[in-house]
C-alpha cells in the first residue's frame, strides 16, 4: 500500500515538472521521462529506503538497459533530482549487481549525454 503511494506522488510530481520545466531541461530529459518513471518501482532501493529491489524494479532496470540505456546515465548524473528525486548514488550504482542484471561500464555515460 505504502509503495503505491510513493509511486502515485512520484507520477504526480513529475506531471506538475514536466508542466512547469524550462524547455531546455526538458529538451535535454524529454526521451527519458517515461522510462524514468518506469523505474518507479525502484525508488525504495535508490534511495536508501529498502535493502533490497523489489522483482519489479529488477525486471524494469533489465528493460531499460535493453531499451534506452542513456537514461540510466541521465538519472546517475543527476537527473533524478529534476524529478524530485534524491537517490542514494551508491545503491544506485549497486543496482544492476542487486538485480543480477548486466549494464554498460558507467564510463560509457559521458559520451551518451
Amino acid at each position: 500500500m505504502a509503495l503505491r503511494l510513493q509511486v502515485l506522488v512520484f507520477t504526480l510530481v513529475m506531471i506538475m515538472i514536466i508542466r512547469f520545466m524550462p524547455r531546455r531541461a526538458f529538451a535535454q530529459s524529454s526521451d527519458c521521462t517515461s522510462t524514468i518513471i518506469s523505474l518507479a518501482p525502484c525508488l525504495n532501493y535508490i534511495t536508501g529506503s529498502s535493502d533490497t529491489p523489489a522483482v519489479t524494479c529488477c525486471t524494469q532496470l533489465a528493460k531499460v538497459v535493453q531499451t534506452d540505456p542513456k537514461c540510466l546515465c541521465l538519472v546517475l548524473n543527476g537527473g533524478a533530482s529534476q524529478f524530485g528525486v534524491t537517490l542514494n548514488q551508491t545503491k544506485a550504482l549497486a543496482l544492476p549487481g542487486a538485480c543480477n542484471v548486466q549494464t554498460p561500464p558507467v564510463s560509457r555515460c559521458n559520451g551518451m549525454l
